[in-house]
């Protein structure tokens, strides 16, 4: 009905912009950030555009490719886009190809273009951030760029969305009737590309040898052939051809260049970049202003939530109390009351903490300081058996530990990228901030010392402890892991550019909305399972409860709101939940924690943030004087049935934090890093060795602050 969808792959530099002219193009909102390595996997978005040459609409299935410096491919996501490039029976292949340059660099952007030209695609230059030359007075005569090229050439602005009109109507212009040929293996070695066209079965000759250049990365394909001879019989191997095709290219591009622009840098933006970078990457002061960054951001999440937390906690239990009142008794009400709206408000209570960690999140991307952070962390980061790179899926695991993982696959060496993908989890992630920020409510004061609070203190202490135990672990398993694998570190330093405050906002809100849906579902699922667990128990046993109970002269002795008190108590220890709670309490009680605990351990495997749920949940089927309260004060009122101290103490507290700051409690983690090393048996470890870790840390802590 519509016709052809056309293919268009979005291909160049890491933080050229490709994902940010990606959701201009669709409209979509996939994570932008000015960062190398953001975009670790394809993707897709289909849109109708009008073509003037066939006067109807057509539709155009952009694709977003990892970034890549050239076509020689050394780690996973670059991979991915050699292959969807090269490869004509993929499903993505591209039946044009828009280069995205950056302005500030073009030289380095042309090479991986005139790769993509010579593979005879049809394609497209779109020299994007053309702002940066606008402020230098700079000005790029694409006519001729796009003469010289034999391709349209396209100055946009993705983040302003300037150019993308003609950059859409440019994809239905035709090529050049004889596409240019920058560098034909068949006049640099005609024997050798002969015989290459012959073993790969590839007709253009230049595909033909760019198989050859990688070979050392293909070899393990069935399709391909033994290659090594050949290149061994003409003197060359895959690295040779690698680098005497990139030096014929930058000399052509320096040439082209010549004409086509009068200066090769961008003075003033880099200039001024220079001037931040002399102090943000500075050996000492660059390490002091990350630390104040960190301390700023706690401290922040922590002042400037409390007071919509507390009124979204309120909200939600005057929302329980007068449900409980209007609604008919029975079991309905119950579940209602005890289950699905304080598992509603253990999710929503902490929607203003999570919007503020990724609003900051979001602007030190944007700004291009992330970058600076991986440069600094460099130095430290090589004593561990890892690089500066891993300092960015460490940083992102704050986040999410799942899309951190997947962001490992642009370490080149398979050692630093199995390293780090095995300590990434111990990074606290936002799934765990529900947990801290329940735990040290209950049981830190509220102190202030001088301009520091105390609970943003423990809450940084929180991160870096996290940080600290995972290079730890990379120190031994450097160790551990032998690799004759060079290690190098290159990452490009993007110049300092004002957050856009639209990315900021939809970060945030889409952070918001995966946390209310993901995490949402499960908890929600899990209270109605819990509250059912924790409302029956075997046998008749709360029938005996019920008449134990009922006898008039307890009442008389107690009190009837003692009694309603003592029953509800007892109903829930003898409950479904309270009999699993027990049946693991020995294995915890070392930590300091009782059965309720042991239940939101074993419900909060799913996921971390299930514990706030299924505290609410547990305590609102507790007992009856305690209704009309917080779960916070239900919380500290808590006392142990044995000890008759406090549940959560600061021990506890403490012990279970720590718990939580080192188990592997998440499912999805635990398959993402099966998916991307392809063996249970990291996966497997990583379970086994961060539960004894948190076991142990757990019970030190507590046999000391005790």
């Amino acid at each position: 009905m519509f016709g052809k969808v056309i293919n268009v792959a979005l291909v160049g530099n890491p933080n050229s912009g490709k994902s940010t002219l990606f959701n201009a193009l669709t409209g979509l909102n996939q994570k932008t950030g000015n960062f190398p390595g953001v975009t670790v996997e394809k993707h897709s978005g289909k849109v109708r555009i009008f073509n003037p040459r066939l006067n109807e609409r057509q539709t155009i299935n952009f694709i977003d490719l990892p970034g890549t410096y050239c076509l020689f491919p050394k780690s996973l996501d670059e991979l991915e886009t050699f292959k969807v490039i090269t490869e004509k029976n993929n499903a993505d292949y591209p039946d044009k190809v828009i280069i995205v340059a950056d302005a500030s660099n073009l030289k380095r952007s042309l090479l991986l273009c005139l790769q993509v030209i010579d593979l005879g695609i049809p394609t497209v230059l779109a020299v994007n951030m053309i702002d940066l030359l606008e402020r230098s007075k700079l000005k790029l005569d694409s006519v001729r760029l796009a003469a010289e090229l034999g391709v349209p050439v396209i100055a946009v602005n993705a983040r302003d969305r300037k150019g993308l009109l003609e950059l859409k109507q440019a994809l239905f212009q035709d090529q050049v009737a004889e596409p240019k040929v920058f560098d034909n293996p068949e006049i640099q070695y005609p024997e050798l590309s002969e015989l290459l066209k012959k073993h790969t079965g590839k007709e253009n000759a230049y595909e033909a040898a760019l198989i050859a250049s990688n070979y050392d990365l293909l070899k393990e394909e069935k399709s391909l052939p033994d290659l090594r001879e050949v290149l061994k019989h003409f003197n060359k191997t895959p690295y040779s051809l690698q680098t005497e095709e990139s030096l014929r290219r930058y000399a052509m591009i320096q040439s082209i260049l010549e004409n086509c622009l009068n200066q090769l840098t961008i003075t003033r933006a880099l200039s001024f970049t220079m001037r931040l970078d002399a102090l943000f990457t500075h050996p000492v002061w660059g390490f002091l202003i990350f630390l104040s960054i960190l301390f700023f951001v706690f401290q922040a999440i922590f002042s400037w939530s409390e007071v919509p937390m507390d009124l979204i906690d309120s909200a939600f239990l005057s929302l329980s109390e007068n449900l409980r009142e209007i609604l008919p008794q029975g079991a309905l009400n119950d579940l209602l009351t005890e289950g699905v709206i304080p598992g509603l408000g253990g999710i929503f209570m902490f929607i203003p903490q999570i919007a503020i960690l990724f609003a900051f999140i979001a602007m030190l991307e944007d700004s291009g300081y992330m970058a600076r952070v991986s440069f600094i962390m460099d130095r430290v980061m090589r004593k561990f058996g890892i690089n500066g790179k891993s300092v960015i899926p460490l940083i992102s695991g704050v986040a999410c530990a799942v899309p951190a993982i997947m962001s490992a696959r642009t370490i080149k060496n398979w050692k630093e990228r199995l390293i780090t993908i095995f300590v990434t989890p111990l990074m606290s992630c936002s799934a765990r901030l529900p947990v801290y920020t329940l735990l040290i409510a209950v049981a830190v004061p509220n102190k202030e010392l001088g301009v520091f609070n105390l609970k943003g203190l423990l809450m940084m202490g929180l991160y870096l402890i996290g940080f600290l135990a995972a290079l730890g672990t990379a120190m031994f398993m450097k160790w551990v892991i032998k690799s004759k694998e060079r290690s190098y570190f290159i990452m490009e330093l993007p110049v300092y550019r004002m957050p856009q405050w639209r990315v900021v906002a939809l970060t945030m809100t889409e952070k918001v909305r995966v946390f209310i849906r993901d995490a949402g579902k499960v908890i929600i699922a899990i209270s109605i399972l819990l509250w059912g667990l924790s409302s029956y128990g075997p046998g008749n046993k709360f029938e005996e409860l019920e008449a134990k109970y009922s006898n008039p002269e307890l009442i008389q002795q107690l009190g009837e709101s003692e009694v309603s008190n003592r029953l509800s108590s007892e109903k829930l220890r003898n409950s479904y939940a309270g009999i699993m709670g027990k049946t693991i309490e020995p294995v915890i009680a070392p930590l300091g924690f009782d059965w309720k605990i042991g239940i939101a351990l074993v419900t909060s495997f799913a996921a971390r943030e299930v514990f706030v749920g299924t505290m609410a949940t547990i305590y609102g089927a507790g007992a009856d004087d305690e209704k009309g309260t917080t779960l916070k004060n239900r919380m500290i009122n808590d006392r142990n049935d044995q000890t008759g101290k406090p549940v959560f103490s600061l021990a506890a507290s403490i012990a279970l934090i720590l718990f939580y700051a080192f188990a592997m409690q998440c499912m999805s983690t635990i398959a993402v890093v099966y998916r991307e090393t392809g063996s249970w048996k990291w996966p497997l470890i990583q379970f086994v060795y961060m539960g004894l870790l948190a076991w142990f840390s757990a019970f030190i802590s507590f046999q000391l602050l005790s």
